[in-house]
């Protein structure tokens, strides 16, 4: 109880207002915000699940023009992106919904730049590196000599099959729009082009690693023996390109 010193009296004509803050109206509209249920996805399923169903979900919404619902999906996996930051900070993780790679070693960069880094494809993308490896190596290994052109076609292959897989790990771009209404998207292009230059570098890196070390092989043999091997060397075609076929599919499945 609080007791006024002497006599208190409120002037006259004059209205008190007391006022309560309501705690449910203090709260902020996001506490009601549930990112699984926009997504449609269970926190257990794991980020990488998580990551395909707002990818795609995303694409849709923007093939329709639903900015509304490309906001909301937006907003929802740039939550739950945050709460994986957390628990990557704190080491918590909560049954099978673990940190992904992509935002556990999200602060790490590598020593170089554009060196390959591990991303491992899915199963099905896999497979078909895998085919399109086996059928260039088919090729060389029935025709031997075909003038270097199953690795010409080896390699155009692998640089769309990376270029798509680079634009799979591209982050969203918010949407802009002119005066007129149309879409505006000026950093289009520059992604383009970094994605085509860091594709050729990757398949073409693998070539000549194979080159090199097919070379490499042959000085060797011919120090320590002085003598090449007529296998060895009447079948450079296909060692090179076998090669390069197993490189270019361990780098399109696990690297980009």
């Amino acid at each position: 109880m609080i007791r006024f010193p002497g006599r208190f009296t409120f002037p006259k004509n004059k209205i008190v207002i007391c006022a309560a803050s309501s705690a449910a109206g203090s709260s902020s509209p996001d506490s009601d915000f549930n990112p699984y249920e926009v997504l449609g996805v269970s926190p257990i399923e794991g980020f990488e699940k998580v990551k395909q169903v707002y990818t795609r979900k995303r694409k849709e919404a923007d093939k329709r023009g639903d900015e509304a619902t490309a906001a909301l999906l937006e907003k929802a996996y740039d939550k739950l992106m945050m709460a994986q930051l957390m628990n990557r900070k704190k080491g918590v993780t909560y049954g099978s919904f673990q940190v992904s790679k992509d935002v556990k070693y999200a602060d790490k960069q590598p020593i170089v730049p554009w060196g390959p880094r591990f991303t491992k494809s899915s199963v099905q993308d896999s497979r078909i590196n895998l085919a399109i490896s086996a059928v260039f190596t088919a090729w060389i290994a029935i025709q031997r000599n075909a003038e270097y052109k199953p690795l010409q076609f080896l390699a155009f292959a692998f640089v769309y099959r990376i270029f798509e897989k680079l634009k799979a790990f591209e982050p969203p771009v918010s949407q802009t729009f002119t005066e007129e209404g149309e879409f505006e998207d000026n950093g289009r292009g520059l992604r383009m082009g970094k994605r085509l230059l860091r594709s050729l570098a990757l398949v073409f890196g693998c070539i000549a690693v194979s080159s090199l070390a097919y070379t490499g092989l042959l000085n060797i043999i011919e120090y320590v023996g002085s003598y090449i091997p007529t296998v060895i060397y009447n079948n450079q075609e296909f060692i090179i390109t076998t090669v390069s076929a197993v490189s270019l599919y361990i780098m399109a499945s696990y690297y980009r």
